[in-house]
């Protein structure tokens, strides 16, 4: 039997990143950033990196990626004031949906403190059914495949 336990990862696994300051409200009581704030560090790189490339506009796009899955992996502990480093990669592009590799690096730490998965389905956001994902956002996904 082979040890599947997860490993961190390195920086250069990833395609893009982001970077995010960490705030005081973000740790919790026993003095690290509270599991919960890796979701929120997430979905502010993925969505960071579509508005960046002006793929998506929050408040007008007809099209629009839908979280319906998040997991994550936790390594080490990051803490305030650290500054985290959000590594993305998508490692699967569907006609509808695509899944994230994220990690999260503290500071300049080589390897992850933190590595997690993120889908989204693009729904047409009058009917919030399932459609294509837009040429110009795949063209971007595929950019980012690894």
């Amino acid at each position: 039997m082979t040890d599947s336990k997860p490993q961190p990862t390195p920086r250069e696994a990833y395609a893009h990143f982001s970077s995010i300051a960490t705030r005081w409200a973000d740790n919790d009581a026993y003095g690290h950033v509270n599991n919960v704030v890796y979701y929120a560090y997430f979905d502010t790189a993925v969505n960071r990196c579509l508005i960046e490339r002006g793929l998506l506009d929050p408040a007008t796009s007809t099209v629009i990626g839908l979280v319906v899955e998040t997991q994550c992996t936790y390594f080490s502990s990051v803490s305030f004031p650290d500054t985290v480093h959000v590594g993305l990669k998508v490692v699967h592009l569907g006609r509808s949906s695509v899944r994230y590799e994220l990690a999260v690096f503290r500071n300049d730490e080589p390897l992850a403190s933190a590595v997690g998965r993120f889908v989204h389905v693009y729904v047409d956001r009058a009917s919030n059914r399932p459609t294509d994902i837009p040429a110009p956002v795949r063209a971007l996904l595929q950019e980012l495949q690894r």
